[in-house]
């Protein structure tokens, strides 16, 4: 029997219904979107551009300030050097947070190498960005912002309604890291001041290897050079051939949550707090890390006194859960983001992410609960032979 699945922030399930859409463009459509002389071709063009319509829906967008991509890493990467290169005659000052993904810090630290100045913005202890030290660590030499709508390890929420405010007030560029986000809380690129936003389809259930990029077409018009050379593909700024059924499958992804986001949102956020109270009603020393209030739906990172995480998930082998973001499961030292938070390297080492999905159901939570605190307990149960 497979693990309960409660790994839904590394990545979701495809949806049967977006599976659904995809399948005819796997086999009967399997036109190039850019061939422009047959039906093979505009069959798979229009398909695309509904898809295009989807995305820039949920995010509020114009359908044309959409380039499709592989996913956030690429669209990070496009939106952060491309827009640093493009902007270097203005600054050389990018601002960003220290409990950012690997997908930006690293790219900005590639950045670092072409002469360009970073700057990390501490959190305060429950993960949220201190406006005034971001308001403050703004200089005359400032040209890109870019902040995580939502943690991947601990699913804070950042202010970027405010941030967004802050950063058209000082003409300068904001790009936000949505993979966590799109899809799960509302998204309004215009009302929240956003010029550059990355989208990660696998993220909430369509499937890999497809994302997007918001590009803002006004007030400002943003320009990116170009990192990637060969075709006119995607208005020059991400050539290549098209994954059709991909698109499809990410269109109709945005077009389910537009429609299931708030009634979705309650019912994860209530197997949420019913697992939380069954973990702490039992184990009162356990610290939930992040804030409790701005967070997703769906996030708890737990910690646990004097344990390690490590071996709490591999005593717990009925439910597939995490020691925090899969990008960097392999390494052994403790989480960035949870330093940042003040937390000790033991605190840091003793917490794990579980991550509740669309598909999660109370009899699997209730059956994880029990999992978890029968591992606890043994844990607990051995830890206290050999300290005695």
């Amino acid at each position: 029997m497979r693990p309960i699945y409660l790994d839904n922030q590394a990545t979701t399930p495809i949806d049967p219904k977006v599976l659904l859409a995809m399948q005819p463009w796997l086999n009967n459509y399997f036109g190039n979107s850019a061939s422009m002389n047959h039906i093979y071709g505009w069959e798979a063009s229009e398909a695309v551009e509904k898809a295009r319509d989807h995305v820039a829906k949920i995010i509020c967008s114009n359908s044309r300030e959409i380039v499709f991509t592989s996913g956030a890493t690429e669209s990070n990467n496009i939106a952060l050097i491309g827009a640093a290169r493009f902007y270097r005659k203005k600054g050389n000052h990018i601002i960003t947070l220290n409990t950012e993904h690997k997908a930006v810090l690293d790219v900005l630290a590639y950045l670092s190498k072409e002469g360009f100045q970073i700057t990390q913005v501490p959190v305060k202890k429950n993960g949220i960005i201190d406006l005034e030290k971001f308001a403050n660590s703004i200089n005359e030499k400032t040209i890109l912002v870019s902040i995580m709508h939502a943690n991947n390890e601990i699913g804070v929420i950042q202010p970027i309604k405010q941030l967004g405010t802050i950063c058209k007030n000082n003409d300068i560029i904001f790009h936000v890291d949505a993979a966590q986000s799109t899809g799960k809380i509302p998204i309004d690129v215009n009302e929240m001041n956003i010029d550059l936003l990355s989208i990660s389809g696998h993220k909430f259930y369509a499937p890999k290897g497809v994302g997007a990029l918001f590009i803002r077409k006004q007030n400002p018009k943003i320009e990116l050079e170009p990192i990637i050379y060969g075709g006119g593909h995607e208005r020059n700024i991400r050539p290549g051939t098209m994954a059709v059924q991909n698109i499809v499958g990410l269109g109709a992804a945005c077009n389910i949550a537009k429609k299931n986001m708030h009634v979705e949102n309650k019912i994860i956020k209530n197997l949420r707090d019913k697992l939380l109270v069954s973990i702490q009603n039992q184990f009162n020393s356990t610290f939930l890390n992040g804030c409790n209030i701005n967070r997703l739906s769906g996030n708890l990172n737990l910690g646990f006194k004097n344990l390690n995480s490590e071996s709490i998930i591999s005593s717990s082998p009925e439910i597939a859960i995490s020691t925090g973001s899969a990008c960097t499961s392999t390494s052994k030292s403790p989480s960035h983001v949870l330093l940042s938070l003040g937390l000790s390297k033991n605190q840091a080492l003793s917490s794990i992410r579980i991550s509740i999905g669309r598909f999660n159901t109370e009899e699997e939570i209730d059956q994880a609960g029990y999992v978890l605190c029968n591992s606890i307990k043994k844990l607990q149960n051995i830890k206290s032979l050999f300290t005695k």
